[in-house]
Order: structure tokens, then sequence, then C-alpha cells
């Protein structure tokens, strides 16, 4: 393995792990600090490093500490991530070169986090959904730069489809102009996040592991750099209501409108807003997703490194 890039720290498990070909798998840290409220959000944190480390594979939380890109985190970290007490800054390729300059505390978002995880040779990023190209777009310009990175930067992202408060139609035509593929894993369907399925098809539908690493294989191997996106389908268990979930999203999305939320801040609101709406259900789909996310993506790094 090369050298680790100046502005990494690099934990010695995640280095050796990367070095010797083992699977590892980078996490983002935005679902710590402003994705889900404390303690839900550290307990949920430490619980996907461990459904991680039950595949066989290595977790690298990922996140901006003091001027470094840090590359696996001590529950320490989690836990300042997590707790509120400090002013953590919500990082996408834009803001990296500012939190690391400025200091303190800062949350990759999955662009972010797929930048600092090539940095570090990590292959594997699971989330909870990818963001894409908001509903009101056409008005506000106000189109993820997730896309842009999944674009350029050959990182597998394990998700749920993309967040449900976007308009998913639109989402996927970016997807479908930048050339990223979208595998739907066990389904023909783009999931929508807190429902199984959505009225868009995935660009191909895979059944194991191996199948996903043969792909990416394919596509690194011709040169195509860019990502590829892993949809994979909330459990049925834990799915809820399309059309309960759709009423929940337009108030949500009134209620930002009304107060002139925007930006970055657009997101956390909107997900805040939705919990609430549905008494705490949608924090619990939230969770049930963004685990099996953690655990198909284990096994996808395996395969990769198999």
């Amino acid at each position: 393995m090369n050298q680790p890039h100046r502005l990494l720290a690099v934990a010695p498990e995640v280095a050796e792990a990367v070095s010797a070909g083992r699977p590892v798998v980078a996490l983002e840290s935005t679902v710590i600090s402003h994705g889900m409220p404390y303690p839900a959000n550290v307990e949920t944190a430490r619980e996907l490093e461990a459904l991680v480390r039950a595949e066989g594979a290595v977790p690298a939380t990922i996140a901006v500490i003091d001027g470094r890109i840090r590359i696996g985190l001590a529950d320490a970290d989690l836990v300042r991530l997590a707790s509120g007490r400090e002013s953590v800054r919500k990082l996408s390729r834009r803001d990296l070169p500012i939190g690391l300059a400025q200091g303190g505390l800062g949350a990759t978002t999955v662009a972010a986090t797929m930048i600092a995880a090539e940095l570090a040779g990590i292959r594997v990023f699971a989330t909870g959904g990818i963001g894409g190209v908001h509903r009101d777009a056409a008005r506000t310009f106000d189109i993820s730069a997730d896309l842009t990175e999944l674009a350029r930067t050959p990182v597998v992202v394990v998700c749920a489809g993309a967040k449900s408060i976007l308009d998913l139609g639109l989402t996927l035509e970016a997807l479908e102009t930048r050339g990223v593929p979208v595998l739907g894993y066990r389904t023909d369907c783009f999931p929508a996040f807190y429902c199984r399925a959505s009225e868009f098809p995935v660009d191909a539908r895979v059944e194991t592991p191996e199948e996903v690493a043969r792909i990416c294989r394919m596509k690194w191997d011709l040169d195509l750099g860019g990502g590829v996106v892993v949809a994979n389908p909330i459990s049925e268990a834990h799915a809820m209501d399309p059309s309960a979930m759709a009423e929940v999203i337009s108030s949500a999305l009134d209620d930002a409108r009304k107060k002139g939320v925007a930006g970055k801040a657009l997101t956390p609101f909107l997900l805040g807003r939705v919990s609430e709406l549905t008494g705490g259900r949608s924090l619990e789909a939230n969770i049930a997703l963004i685990r099996a996310n953690a655990s198909l993506a284990a096994r996808i790094a395996a395969a990769l490194g198999a």
C-alpha cells in the first residue's frame, strides 16, 4: 500500500487491513451528528461497527477531527460527534478544505466519505440513503454533490436508495447521465428509503455480493471510473406504507418552505420532521435499513477482495 495522504489519520487496524487486502467498510459520520438524535445516534454508530465486524470486515467510520481526516474512530470520537456538546460541521466536497483548515469537528456526507475512503484505499461504503435531486430543484437548483461524487470516485455505495424526500425519478436520470450503475440487491425496483420500492426500475438486479463484485471489477477494468450504487431495500418488517409516507413527506416539505429552511439544513430538518410526524417510526426504519446496509457492504467488501 502507498503511504497515506498527509491529511489522513488512519487507525492502525484499518491501515493493516487495507495493506493486507482484507475487507474494510467505510461508514459516514453525518448520520451520527446530523441524521439521528442522541443517544440513538451513538448507539447506532457502535452497532454498525459491530455488524461489520460480525461479517468479518473492519469498520472505518470517517470524520474530520482537529484538522485531520480520521479513518476509523475511537469510541470517544463517536461520542464527541453524537452528543451535541460541540458544534459539528456538515462536510461535503466543497466543505472539506474549509473544515480541515479551520479545525474542529466535521461530519462527512456521502460525497466526503467517498473521497476519504478512496484516499485511504477503501472501496466499499455503507450509508442509509444517497442524496440526489430535490423535488423543487427546477426552482432552487438543489442537487446533491453525492451524484457528482458517484460519477468520479470509484467506491461502491450500499444504500436503501435515495432519501424519499427527494425526486427519485430525476435522481435516477442524473445518475444515468453521469454513467453510474444502479444495482438492485434482490429487487427490480429502486427502493424509496423508508419504503421497499418506488415506481422506478434499477439498471440491473443482482442476487449475491459476488455478482456485485464482478460488475464493479468490470467497470473499473474498463477504466470507466466512478462509483456503483447498490440499492438494498429496507426489510418488510421495518418498511413503511408508501401512501402514508407520501403524505408525511409532503407535510414536512410544506413546513420547510414555510420556515425558509434550505441548503445543508434542509435534509436534517426534513428527516427530523418526518420522525416527529411518524411518532418515531421513521427513525426506527432508518436505523434498521442502515444496519442491513452495513452487513451487506461487509459481504461485498469480502467478495471484492476474493
